[in-house]
């Protein structure tokens, strides 16, 4: 499974529900429900397969990096580091040999994630609009199921979670995504899509993790 969900995710270049939920509407006059923990999904379930022109929400809690998470892995591209904990996480320089700089396996389940960096800086919207794009020509039945940006260690990042299915296997993609005039950084994590509440929050600290040294 981790070979042919990280060809996608190369190919690509790139909830849990809490009790509380309050209902709002976005500028457009569309309905959202937000729920305590930040997070918030659209009342009508088609909207979420949108592409990138509707309103993105700002998610108001900050995420910072977790104390356990004491081993840097800096790029070798750019002024970034991913601090992960060395006990959950093991990383690798990436297989693929292009904008990958490096994999990550996490030790106790079929969770995977990776690192692409690029010189070249890339508008956010062009950004989601890319990868959304190239991600449904491999599943066309990919859906984006959160969108949000977030504070991400300081610097504004844009979330984003998207399920498929390609050759039988579905599938959850899970990342933060950064650009700016250093370049653009994609961090992605990914596993079967059965398995992606269980371990949600494992892959939520690994991203969080992600550390930008300067714009």
């Amino acid at each position: 499974m981790k070979k042919l969900l990280l060809f996608v995710v190369t190919a690509l270049l790139l909830q849990e529900m809490v009790h509380s939920q309050t209902k709002a509407l976005t500028s457009d006059g569309n309905e959202v429900l937000l729920y305590s923990n930040g997070t918030w999904k659209y009342v009508d379930e088609k909207l979420s397969s949108d592409n990138a022109s509707r309103e993105v929400l700002m998610n108001a809690n900050p995420f910072r990096k977790s104390v356990a998470s004491s081993f840097e892995v800096k790029s070798k591209k750019l002024n970034c580091s991913v601090f992960i904990n060395p006990k959950k996480w093991k990383f690798s320089p990436a297989e693929d040999g292009g904008a990958g700089e490096y994999d990550f396996d996490f030790r106790n389940g079929d969770v995977y994630a990776m690192i692409i960096t690029e010189r070249t800086e890339i508008p956010m919207e062009s950004l989601k609009e890319i990868a959304v794009k190239n991600a449904r020509e491999v599943a066309p039945d990919l859906e984006v199921v959160e969108e949000e940006f977030r504070m991400v260690n300081n610097k504004k990042m844009f979330c984003m979670r998207m399920n498929g299915t390609i050759k039988g296997i579905q599938f959850s993609y899970f990342g933060y995504y950064f650009s700016s005039p250093n370049g653009t950084i994609q961090f992605l994590t990914y596993t079967s899509k059965n398995l992606f509440d269980s371990n949600r929050s494992e892959m939520e600290e690994l991203l969080n993790g992600l550390v930008i040294t300067k714009n």
